[in-house]
C-alpha cells in the first residue's frame, strides 16, 4: 500500500461502523486510511461489562463474521437472545417473539459495544502492518483529526491536522452523531431532542432471563432488561430528563426497589445493581448522504431512538450497502467514487434509515399516549396472533427485512 497519501478510500472515525468498513474494504483489496482522534480503549475480559451495549442482528453478525472478527466478540461474555416479551404497563394483551418459530438459533446477541469496536480496531492493526506489497490494506492515522477538505473532480484530498496530506477517491464521515466532517461537507442534520435520558445498568434478579429480551411500555418511556451471559440483565430505562435525575439519585435499595416495579417484577426482585450511568435520546437525520466524492455513513448519517436496539445495525448495514456499491463499481471498472454510483448507496440507505427511525419515533409516541391504553393492548394482542404480522416484525428487527 502507498505510503505518500495515494488512496482508494479515506474513512474518518473508528467507531465500530467507521472501523468495520475499513476493515471490510481493505479486505477487498483497496488501499484505505483510517483516521480517528484517539485510539480506542482496550476491552479486557476481568473489566466489568461495559455498560453499553448492543443487540446485534443477525445480518450484522454475518458481516462481522466476514470480517473474520465475530469468533473472538461471541467467546467474549456474547449473550445469545432467542426469545423477546414486549407488553405496555397501562393495557393488557403481549406480543412474543420465538427464534424457533422462524427456524433460527436466536434473534440475536447482546455484546459490549466496547468488545466489537476492540476486536474490529485488532484486526485493523494487523491490517497495518500487513507487508506494503500485499492486496490492499490499511493505513491507520491516529490520533488525527481532519482540518481541511478540498474535493476535486477525480480525487479528494484531507488535511490532518499534523500537516499530513491525503488523497483518495472517496471520502467517508464515519465519525458519529457530532461529525465535525459532516458540518465541513455543509450538511444539514435535523430531528429531535426527546427530553429523555437512557438510565442504564447491569442487574441482578431473583429468577433467570430465560435468555430473552424483555420490553416494558411506560408512560414515561420503555424499559428494557437484556440478558448477559454471566446470567445478570443490561436495563436501559427512558426517562424524561427530571426523571432520570431523580432515578440517578436515588440510593441503591430506592433504586432496586423502584426498577422491580416499573418492571413488574418479572424476573423477581433486583437483587444488585451496578453504578448507574444516563445518555441523552435524539432522533437525527442528515438531509443528504453524499457531497460529491464525500458519503456518510452510520450515526453520522442517523441517529435513532434506542427502544429497537438498532442503531448498530443500522450503521453496520450502512457497511454493507456501501461495500456492495463500491465492489460493483469495481468489478465494472468504474470510478468509485462516481456521484451515480453513492446515489444508489444514498438512495437505498436513506429510505431505509428514514423508515426505520420514523417507524421506532412512531412507537415511542404511540406508547407515552395515555388516550388509548386499551387500543395499544389490542395491537400487541393483534400482532401475538397473527402469524404474518409476527413473522414480519421478527424479520425487520433480525435484519432480514
Amino acid at each position: 500500500m502507498s505510503r505518500r497519501g495515494e488512496l482508494d478510500v479515506i474513512v474518518v472515525g473508528a467507531g465500530a461502523t467507521g472501523a468495520a468498513l475499513a476493515l471490510a474494504f481493505a479486505r477487498d483489496g483497496l488501499d484505505v486510511a483510517l483516521v480517528e482522534a484517539r485510539e480506542p480503549k482496550p476491552w479486557r475480559g476481568e473489566d466489568e461489562v461495559d455498560l453499553r451495549v448492543v443487540a446485534l442482528a443477525p445480518d450484522a453478525r454475518a458481516l462481522l463474521s466476514d470480517l473474520d472478527v465475530w469468533p473472538s466478540i461471541r467467546n467474549s461474555r456474547a449473550s445469545a437472545y432467542r426469545r423477546m416479551r414486549v407488553w405496555d404497563a397501562s393495557a393488557p394483551g403481549e406480543l412474543a417473539f420465538d427464534a424457533a418459530d422462524n427456524g433460527a438459533a436466536a434473534l440475536g446477541w447482546i455484546v459490549e459495544n466496547k468488545r466489537v469496536q476492540h476486536a474490529l480496531w485488532q484486526a485493523l492493526r494487523a491490517a497495518d502492518c500487513a507487508p506494503a506489497a500485499a492486496a490492499g490494506g490499511v493505513r491507520l492515522c491516529c490520533p488525527a483529526e481532519v482540518v481541511d477538505v478540498d474535493p476535486a473532480p477525480d480525487a479528494v484530498r484531507v488535511t490532518l491536522n499534523d500537516g499530513t496530506r491525503l488523497r483518495a477517491k472517496l471520502l467517508v464521515a464515519a465519525e458519529g452523531a457530532e461529525s465535525p466532517l459532516r458540518e465541513k461537507l455543509g450538511i444539514a442534520f435535523k430531528g429531535r431532542d426527546y427530553g429523555q435520558r437512557a438510565v442504564v445498568a447491569h442487574v441482578a434478579t431473583g429468577l433467570p432471563h430465560e435468555g430473552t429480551a424483555w420490553q416494558r411500555f411506560l408512560p414515561g418511556g420503555p424499559l428494557a432488561f437484556l440478558p448477559l451471559a454471566d446470567g445478570r440483565s443490561s436495563i436501559v430505562w427512558s426517562l424524561p430528563d427530571a426523571e432520570a435525575s431523580r432515578v440517578l439519585a436515588l440510593d441503591d435499595e430506592a433504586f432496586r426497589a423502584e426498577l422491580g416495579c416499573a418492571f413488574d417484577f418479572r424476573l423477581g426482585a433486583i437483587t444488585h445493581a451496578t453504578p448507574r450511568a444516563a445518555f441523552p435520546l435524539r432522533l437525527r437525520l442528515a438531509e443528504r448522504y453524499v457531497s460529491g466524492r464525500c458519503v456518510l455513513v452510520g450515526d453520522a448519517a442517523h441517529l435513532v431512538h434506542p427502544l429497537a436496539g438498532q442503531g448498530m445495525n443500522l450503521g453496520l448495514r450502512d457497511v454493507r450497502a456501501l461495500r456492495d456499491v463500491v465492489r460493483a463499481a469495481r468489478e465494472r471498472g468504474d470510478d468509485i467514487g462516481a456521484a451515480h454510483r453513492l446515489r444508489r448507496y444514498e438512495r437505498e440507505r436513506r429510505s431505509e434509515n428514514a423508515v426505520a427511525a420514523y417507524g421506532f419515533d412512531g412507537v415511542e409516541r404511540v406508547f407515552r399516549d395515555r388516550h388509548f391504553p386499551g387500543l395499544r393492548g389490542l395491537g400487541l394482542s393483534f400482532a401475538g396472533r397473527f402469524a404474518p404480522v409476527r413473522a414480519l416484525l421478527v424479520d425487520v428487527a433480525t435484519g432480514r427485512r
